[in-house]
């Protein structure tokens, strides 16, 4: 079985990736809380990405997976936004997502072919307005991925998700009504929003064998928005 590790796995699509992952292999989840994770087959670190260091010595010689699930949302126009707003952006999305990753390196090139997945969004690669920070912040993370996998080929793989709105806590207050739901829906060509699952299951195959043959890619689960256009 392989060793997975999750940081940031307690809820939202870190929890249904724990779920997707836990009966097939040894998952490891480090997170601020636990509270979700009582019945499901992982261990839990107590970890939190912006005050703490992982505690390495938890965790096994080897790891074949990770992921980095922490992220922001922070939609406000450009004028408006200080610079410590797109500090913190890239202090929990990109800045200790590096850290994570240097720190458990030496696990990482211990198996014989790892793979990172990391969290972009469909606001890296469209101009969308109000996204000036968020979207500086996951472009960095793509760059970092695509440069990370070329340095560790083929020894580690690293690849990127760059969903669009997804329904979690973190997305609530663009989702927290009939009204904004219908909204959000129509607005991606296959007329739904996102849902964890739907992003659990796509790092479940970037993590898995079938997937060996893959690096340095951003995979866009988007409900078509990056590419396609809505009729009307």
């Amino acid at each position: 079985m392989k060793n997975i590790l999750l940081i940031g796995g307690s809820q939202g699509i870190g929890l249904a990736i724990a779920k997707e992952l836990e009966n097939k292999n040894n998952v490891y989840v480090a997170s601020r809380t636990s509270e979700n994770l009582e019945k499901l087959n992982v261990t839990h670190i107590p970890f939190d990405v912006l005050t703490d260091t992982l505690d390495i010595s938890l965790l096994p010689a080897t790891i074949d997976g990770l992921v980095y699930c922490p992220g922001s949302i922070n939609l406000r126009p450009f004028r408006g936004l200080k610079l410590e707003t797109f500090e913190s952006d890239m202090q929990i999305n990109f800045f200790s997502m590096v850290k994570v990753i240097q720190s458990i390196l030496p696990q990482l090139t211990a198996s014989n072919q790892s793979s990172i997945v990391l969290f972009s969004s469909v606001a890296a690669s469209m101009g969308m307005p109000f996204h000036t920070s968020v979207a500086a912040a996951k472009g960095a993370i793509e760059g970092f991925a695509k440069a990370l996998a070329a340095e560790y080929a083929p020894k580690i793989r690293v690849n990127v998700i760059a969903p669009s709105l997804t329904n979690t806590l973190l997305a609530d207050k663009f989702l927290n009504n009939e009204t904004k739901q219908e909204k959000s829906a129509e607005r991606h060509p296959l007329k739904r929003f996102g849902q964890p699952k739907d992003l659990a299951q796509m790092a479940s195959f970037l993590l898995s064998e079938n997937s060996s043959w893959i690096s340095g890619q951003i995979m866009h689960v988007d409900g078509g928005m990056s590419t396609l256009l809505v009729n009307g």
